[in-house]
């Protein structure tokens, strides 16, 4: 399974490709275009928070129950390696907690030889109503 993602258009505009999704997991690669890194041809900091905060949203509303929404109050990033113009980067996000009025999501990284290149941890608060 691989889809460009329509949870938002910024995701979309990004790229953002969903290749596996769970309640307790989700894939997803990016394209790292030029468009998306800083002058040095590498992936920016912002884009790697961006994929990350995506897939941890897809995450969280997949254990959503009906006439819930989620934002995304928290993230940590801690920068590793890069990724170059050309590549394509592939992100891993766990759940390390699905609570009834939170949800913890931690996001890994990896560039096309599957380095380390950045880890995401993210807390999503879990709202009422669908606005």
């Amino acid at each position: 399974m691989s889809e460009t993602l329509a949870v938002t258009p910024f995701s979309s505009l990004m790229g953002v490709e969903i290749v596996e999704r769970s309640k307790e997991k989700i894939v997803g690669r990016l394209t790292v275009r030029d468009d998306l890194c800083t002058a040095g041809g590498i992936l920016h900091g912002g884009a790697y928070m961006a994929f990350a905060d995506t897939l941890g949203a897809v995450g969280t509303l997949l254990n959503l129950t009906p006439g819930r929404r989620t934002t995304t109050t928290d993230s940590s990033t801690k920068f590793i390696a890069g990724a170059r113009v050309g590549t394509t980067v592939t992100g891993e996000s766990v759940a390390l907690h699905r609570g009834r009025t939170t949800m913890v999501w931690q996001t890994s990284i990896r560039n096309d030889a599957g380095k380390l290149c950045a880890v995401v941890t993210q807390t999503q608060l879990v709202l009422e109503g669908s606005t």
